[in-house]
């Protein structure tokens, strides 16, 4: 069974748009046309759920492409999936040093908010590195 563009699209909820960029940059191929229509075999639909969670995982396209072997099935690095893990832990860490701040922010007792010192400590690690500063617990 063959499907067109629009039915990967449709099923998949990737834009025909995105479906030929990926086709350009070797993410999924088509195995044909129908008319002007590109067509792809049903196993797509799975590539493009690799490739969602991929890119919901942060990866770029260029890694994830490096995910597929030759043969087009997944052959994933189980090193970059741990790296990936860390740099997410990292982050959630960062988020939620930025969460506590905000909350306290909401609710600190100061007259406004210049006059807290825990926002303004906020302020000034955030305008040295660009990270959230440790907030209170």
């Amino acid at each position: 069974m063959r499907m067109d563009i629009g039915e990967v699209a449709k099923r998949s909820g990737v834009p025909a748009s995105a479906l030929r960029y990926y086709e350009q940059k070797g993410l999924i191929a088509s195995n044909g046309r129908q008319g002007l229509r590109r067509t792809f075999d049903p196993g797509v639909l799975e590539r493009l759920a690799l490739i969602a969670l991929g890119q919901t995982a942060g990866f770029t396209l260029h890694e994830i492409a490096a995910m597929f072997g030759p043969d087009g099935r997944p052959d994933i690095d189980r090193r970059s999936l741990l790296a990936k893990a860390r740099e997410i832990d990292s982050m959630i860490h960062r988020l939620a040093a930025l969460r506590r701040g905000l909350r306290h922010a909401a609710a600190c007792p100061a007259p406004d908010h210049m006059a807290c010192p825990t926002f303004r400590r906020l302020l000034k690690e955030a305008a040295a590195n660009g990270r959230p500063a440790r907030a209170p617990r």
